[in-house]
């Protein structure tokens, strides 16, 4: 039964450059399905100490936090959780009576998925990007144990600062490099944006690996990971990862878990 907003109405948003729906049907088919009073709105802001003064001033329970404001929002809440602490940056905002907690569930999702495709150890990989996402995936893999990955990013300054602090070697391009596990955290390949038809890697890095991870969510099925489907390569693709950090974004909001059915039925209705 759907439920309509009252004045009890428990409010979560995001907040975003580039808002999705994602988010909004993933959230509020989840607490129809549960019945829960909760709503959940997607926006953007020119002004972030403003909304996140609005989100605690306002009572809104719960902030998914995206690009670009992923470490601008640090300064600006009262606690880190550990998950968010260890990599300096967040994408979730817990508001308990006024006081902000932040997380990270993209690092909770990508170690999740480490273990759920059973990723080895000792396989090699390299990471394009170097923004806040790609702290989170960067710093999961290299606390499940990955000593040989490769940071590629043309930002010298922050594509070095991932690198040393994850403790992997920086280049500006693949180059020769032919790592088993080719993993992207960039918007190349992303619906919309000015590379959507783009591969993020090179055909020939493609085509020797083993394995292809792209972290871009809509669509689920990128250039890259289409690429990588026709030479029947393995693939992890955003979609799971969105899925995956929505949910304990969910949990964190309202103390519930939905059951994998649940979870199942709500991605593909977030899909549209």
């Amino acid at each position: 039964m759907s439920i309509s907003p009252n004045r009890d109405t428990v409010l979560c948003m995001s907040l975003a450059g580039r808002p999705g729906t994602f988010g909004v049907r993933f959230h509020n088919h989840l607490y129809e399905q549960l019945g829960l009073n909760y709503y959940y709105k997607a926006m953007t802001t020119d002004d972030l100490p403003a909304a996140v003064a609005g989100i605690r001033a306002l009572g809104i329970r719960g902030c998914g936090v995206s690009m670009p404001y992923k470490e601008a929002c640090i300064a600006l809440v009262d606690e880190l959780d550990a998950s968010a602490a260890a990599i300096q940056s967040i994408n979730t905002l817990v508001n308990s009576d006024g006081r902000l907690k932040a997380y990270n569930t993209d690092y909770i999702a990508i170690r999740q998925l480490i273990d759920r495709h059973g990723l080895a150890p000792d396989t090699s990989f390299a990471l394009h990007g170097s923004g806040g996402m790609a702290k989170a995936v960067a710093s999961a893999f290299r606390d499940a144990g990955f000593a040989n990955g490769l940071i590629i990013a043309r930002n010298y300054e922050t594509g070095r600062a991932l690198a040393d602090a994850c403790g992997y070697p920086w280049q500006a391009e693949l180059g020769d490099s032919r790592p088993q596990l080719l993993i992207n955290v960039t918007p190349v390949g992303m619906s919309g944006g000015p590379q959507e038809h783009e591969l993020a890697f090179a055909p020939a890095a493609i085509e020797a690996a083993d394995s292809v991870f792209d972290v871009v969510a809509l669509p689920s099925e990128t250039p890259l990971i289409l690429h990588a489907r026709s030479l029947n390569k393995p693939v992890i693709t955003g979609l799971e990862v969105i899925a995956i950090q929505a949910l304990e974004q969910f949990v964190l909001y309202t103390g519930v878990r939905p059951s994998a059915e649940q979870l199942r039925a709500a991605t593909e209705y977030a899909r549209g």
